[in-house]
């Protein structure tokens, strides 16, 4: 009886990764946008380092920021690009944000992010690019990030 929960687990896994397999293929749009997500990604990394600890600055407070791609100016266009970002990170499962944070922001290799999270590097680079594309979608979603307009 063991073996065959064992086996119609496995077979339920193997489904799970074909069907991650097929959909995980994205849009040309999408995997265009993975190299400026992953520049907001350092973007935010260096705005908190500027801003200090953020979650003490914003309390719990709740208000409406929203800030673009462009480049802060002031503290305040910072601690709002910041909160942003925190708040479409938080939407990412658990082994994204280590990836994310790990690869992006820490500037690890995939063999490095490979080591420390005991999983293959093929499968660090598949889950950082899933992770990555849908953090874009977020950011596009949230217009965090614009696509082009098409004339």
């Amino acid at each position: 009886a063991a073996l065959v929960v064992r086996c119609v687990q496995a077979k339920r896994v193997r489904e799970q990764e074909e069907l991650t397999e097929k959909t995980s293929t994205p849009p040309v749009e999408v995997a265009f946008y993975r190299k400026y997500t992953e520049g907001m990604l350092r973007r935010y990394m260096y705005r908190s380092m500027e801003i200090g600890k953020v979650p003490s600055l914003l309390g719990d407070f709740s208000f409406r920021g929203r800030s673009s791609n462009r480049k802060g100016y002031t503290f305040e266009d910072a601690v709002i690009f910041v909160h942003d970002v925190e708040r479409c990170l938080t939407q990412l499962n658990a082994v994204e944000r280590e990836l994310v944070s790990r690869i992006a922001l820490q500037e690890y290799t995939f063999v490095e992010a490979a080591e420390m999270t005991g999983i293959s590097v093929r499968t660090v680079m598949r889950r950082y690019s899933d992770a990555l594309d849908r953090l874009t979608r977020i950011f596009l979603r949230l217009e965090l990030l614009q696509m082009p307009s098409t004339r």
